[in-house]
Order: C-alpha cells, then structure tokens, then sequence
C-alpha cells in the first residue's frame, strides 16, 4: 500500500469535485476522519477513491456526450421526461402505512403489557 499524501489528496477532492458539483465541498477534518459536507466520515484512502470515482463521472460523461449526435441529444430530454411521469404512481402504490400509526414502543406495550419486560428502546 502505497503512502498517500494528505494535501495532495484533498487538492485533488477538491478539483473533483468542484469539476463535478460546481462548487467547494466543506471539508471537516477530524484526527484520521475526513467528513464532506457533514457526511459520512471517511478515512483519506476512501477520500482519493471519492475523488477519482467524481473524475471518472465526469469524464464518462463528457465523452457520452461527444459520442452522441445532435439528433440523438434532442431525442434523450422527451424520454427522460416520459420515464418520471410512469415510475410515480408505481412508486405511490409502493408505500403503504403499517402499524395504525403507532410508534414501536406503543406497539410493544401494547402486546407486551405488564407481563413481560420490554425491549431495549421502549423503555
């Protein structure tokens, strides 16, 4: 394993990401930890990995968009835009409310009662 340099890896993020959101990421730096945007935090290996993989994105992108003629680029916005309109209701059929509104541990008392002791988080 190779020995990683901290500024230059936070250099390279930060292009990265930059290039791929437009705008600084708010970097916190903890002993060991790295936390982008108040994230998840992430040691400095998975950092250069995050950084690389924003890069990678970019540059698929970029050469996809190349790769494409002009008429093909007219044609991928109206079937974008037809794919959202047919996923939502799919979606909303997907969640349904379980539990009468009840929160775990009025689930748990209720069943429960007196007789047993209940789980940890419902006392």
């Amino acid at each position: 394993m190779s020995k990683l340099d901290k500024d230059q890896v936070v250099a390279d993020f930060t292009a990265a990401y930059k290039a791929a959101f437009g705008k600084a990421p708010q970097l916190e730096q903890k002993p060991g930890w790295f936390s982008v945007d108040g994230g998840k935090n992430i040691r400095l290996a998975e950092l250069a990995e995050l950084g690389a993989s924003y890069s990678a994105e970019k540059g698929a992108a970029k050469s996809a968009a190349k790769a494409k003629p002009a008429a093909e680029k007219k044609a991928a916005p109206a079937k974008a835009a037809a794919k959202p309109a047919a996923a939502k209701p799919a979606k909303a059929a997907k969640t349904k409310s379980s539990g009468n509104g009840q929160s775990a541990a009025a689930v748990w008392t209720t069943r429960l009662g007196d007789k047993q002791r209940q789980p940890r988080g419902c006392r």
